[in-house]
């Protein structure tokens, strides 16, 4: 049975944990790409690179490329009543709550696919 994790770094770690990290990575690579976004992690990518680098995006688009940081959203179909209850107030919050979000998205996608 599926349990989302907590936090990022749960995430990342249970990924690893299940061998899946860089499916992980490469769902992520693939879903940035569909979105015109390119973020090419490469596969050796640490997890705590991955997180950084990830944070580092969505803040960038959301400050300057709004209407493609929605557009990445929907993509990788980040339930739409998860972002809406985001504090919106701190910006660097914000990215990092929607890095998460994003995460959790593509690790299901992932783990959906390796099960099932």
């Amino acid at each position: 049975m599926y349990i989302a994790p907590k936090n990022t770094d749960l995430l990342l770690s249970e990924a690893q944990k299940e061998e899946l990290y860089t499916k992980l990575v490469e769902q992520i690579n693939k879903d940035f790409t569909l979105a015109n976004e390119s973020i090419d992690f490469q596969i050796s990518v640490s997890p705590i690179d991955l997180k950084l680098q990830l944070h580092e995006k969505i803040y960038r688009l959301i400050q300057h490329k709004f209407a493609e940081y929605l557009n990445l959203l929907y993509i990788v179909d980040v339930p739409e009543d998860q972002v809406k209850k985001l504090d919106g107030s701190d910006l660097v919050d914000l990215s990092e709550q929607v890095a998460f979000l994003i995460l959790k998205r593509e690790w299901q996608k992932v783990w959906f696919r390796n099960k099932f």
